[in-house]
């Protein structure tokens, strides 16, 4: 089978719908061009509900884990309280990759509404649970559709803005995500000690329905083609299936090993070996019979694909394993409390938003993002190093300047890398490639916490097995590492408890980011051999700008006749007021609409004699 290029795609996308290759039997299956791009002016409450939609995902996971304590103690969980956030993440990963081909087939605009949907059904039961069984349950229903929104957020800019300038708009997104993880913590630790925890489920929904509101009344998506029987017949349901059931045989055993159960146990190993022969039967079926797979086998012929997906798991093991431990560390080391904790991660998260908003507009710029990749790994990877070598008497000013190295080099790795992967593809596979580089940064998160957790936990039996603690207290210690903060309420002597501290906990943690720190050092040589460079820009791209121009001019025009206005549109240059004969600004040009005179009317930007014949 030969894989479609980006320029071989551009005869196909002037076609009511895109013909997406068969993968084994059956007919090729017709998928509508969902392209819309919007002037500037158009574009701005479309990103707001867009941030809004993002935002809360953020927000709901960061609050929630942050008040785990008081709904742990709401419910007398114990151990079990750990599910809480298992099962968002557990159900979030899943779904991932369902999310980007059945926006293909129901059109994103309802793709994004079902994920809005889900998600706040699920927050909402989940804050009138009665038992602890109950919150884990509604949890796992919200993250179905928790899980979807980062992707469909980026799937929706891939639709309305052109491949050079979506470097731009993802970063500023990508910021928001940012924001989120500052200041979830925050809001969780004061909600939970003041109002209690039914709210920290509670608190995105009425940012959610905004969100919503703006999708379904802004947001202004072509319409899928085909009546819902046909698209119904077009889901690859065995294939769904296959990626639910490979995804959680994966996930479980992530989250039970060394938590609840040991690795060697049969009840972990069982299906994490299970998983990884569903995964080959899943590929298989994918490669031979799906007729509109869910992951098309042939994008990983793509080397910059396959390169990002591999950079991008290791960017989700590096990051989350950075964004969960990291305050752990403060805990342990400074005694902070989790919101203190929180707070004193800011540095890392406000350098993030920074970098990746500036490696954003520089892709826009130059039109190149190789570089960017390349040392932004190459500095996340430096930064882990650094913070290897952190002890509890490590000044906070060389910790917050390792910090900031770290949010430089993460900010640098996040949009660039969903530039790249699709610059690669035909516009027909940039839903698919997003949702999977998605999936695979989430996988990753999930691998680092359970590896992490082994790393820290080991070291820290090690050390108190040498000092002859009994089991019972190792236990209570590996449970709660910031006991060791304070030994002495747990019966330790000092002396004890900071050799405990040092060589157990302390020597765990280093462990963990000297294995971040190679980890991205490998992410950094894979974008070196695999990332190649493709020129942020498609045949059609004027073609469908020109098309857009038009359109806005007709909206406005038939505004303006409905109010009882002139709506008479006047080429450049033939302007009745101040300023005739000028050109428009730049950013008009950009948008393809000049602004509209205070008397009425509209003036268009003159199009291109191969836009005009295109459109």
């Amino acid at each position: 089978m030969s894989s479609p290029t980006p320029d071989e795609a551009e005869t196909v996308h002037s076609t009511p719908g895109n013909a997406t290759p068969k993968s084994g039997r059956g007919h090729a299956i017709e998928l509508t061009d969902q392209t819309n791009m919007l002037p500037f002016r158009r574009l701005l409450p479309i990103f707001l509900g867009l941030g809004l939609c993002v935002v809360v995902s953020t927000l709901d996971s960061v609050i929630v884990s942050t008040a785990l304590p008081t709904i742990s103690a709401a419910f007398n969980a114990g151990s079990v309280i750990s599910w809480v956030p298992s099962a968002y993440l557990l159900t979030s990963t899943c779904f991932q990759p369902l999310y980007g081909r059945f926006s293909d087939i129901f059109g994103r605009k309802s793709a994004l509404c079902i994920a809005m949907t889900l998600f706040m059904l699920g927050n909402l039961i989940a804050g009138f649970s009665k038992t602890i069984v109950q919150l884990i349950v509604f949890r796992g229903f919200a993250g179905a559709g928790g899980g979807g929104l980062v992707s469909m957020m980026q799937i929706v800019v891939s639709d309305l803005v052109s491949l050079r300038e979506r470097g731009k708009y993802q970063g500023i997104i990508g910021g928001v995500v940012a924001i989120g993880y500052a200041i979830g913590p925050v809001i969780g630790g004061a909600l939970a000690q003041n109002v209690g925890w039914h709210w920290c489920v509670w608190v995105t929904i009425p940012i959610s329905f905004v969100a919503t509101c703006i999708v379904v009344f802004v947001l202004p998506l072509k319409p899928v083609q085909g009546e819902i029987r046909s698209k119904l017949l077009a889901v690859d349901y065995l294939g769904a299936l296959l990626t639910l059931g490979a995804c959680a045989l994966l996930m479980l055993p992530l989250i039970w090993g060394g938590v609840i159960f040991p690795w060697k146990s049969s009840i972990v190993l069982g299906p994490l070996i299970s998983s990884f022969a569903v995964f080959g039967l899943f590929c298989l079926w994918e490669w031979r019979g799906a007729r509109l797979p869910i992951v098309p086998m042939y994008i990983f012929k793509h080397s910059t694909v396959s390169g990002v997906f591999v950079a991008m798991f290791v960017n989700g093991f590096v990051f989350f394993s950075t964004l969960y431990y990291l305050p752990q560390f403060f805990q342990v080391s400074l005694g902070y409390d989790p919101l203190h904790a929180g707070v004193f991660l800011v540095p890392l998260l406000v350098t993030q938003i920074i970098a990746s908003w500036g490696a954003g507009m520089l892709v826009s710029r130059t039109g190149h993002y190789r570089t960017i990749i390349h040392v932004g790994f190459g500095v996340w990877s430096i930064a882990c190093g650094c913070i290897s070598t952190i002890r509890p008497g490590t000044p906070k000013g060389v910790l917050v300047v390792y910090m900031m190295l770290a949010g430089i080099g993460a900010g640098q790795t996040m949009q660039t890398t969903t530039v790249a992967v699709q610059a690669s593809v035909a516009r027909r596979d940039m839903s698919v490639v997003t949702a999977m580089r998605n999936f695979l940064r989430l996988l990753g998160g999930t691998l680092s916490l359970a590896v992490a957790s082994t790393l820290i936990n080991n070291n820290l039996r090690t050390a108190m097995d040498h000092l002859g603690i009994s089991s019972s207290l190792i236990k209570q210690i590996i449970d709660d590492p910031t006991l060791l903060h304070n030994p002495t309420s747990v019966g330790l002597t000092s002396t004890d408890g900071t050799d405990v501290l040092y060589h157990g906990y302390t020597k765990g943690f280093s462990s963990l980011f000297i294995m971040n720190a190679v980890l991205t050092a490998f992410a950094t040589c894979v974008s070196v051999l695999f990332i190649k460079h493709k020129e942020l820009s498609r045949g059609d791209e004027e073609a469908l700008r020109q098309k857009a121009i038009r359109e806005e001019v007709e909206r406005k025009t038939k505004k303006q006749q409905k109010q009882g206005k002139s709506g008479a549109a006047t080429p450049v240059g033939v302007s009745e007021d101040k300023g005739k004969g000028q050109p428009p600004e730049p950013r008009d040009l950009e948008s393809g609409i000049v602004a509209a005179r205070e008397e009425g009317g509209l003036e268009m930007a003159e199009f291109g004699k191969k836009g005009s014949e295109d459109v």
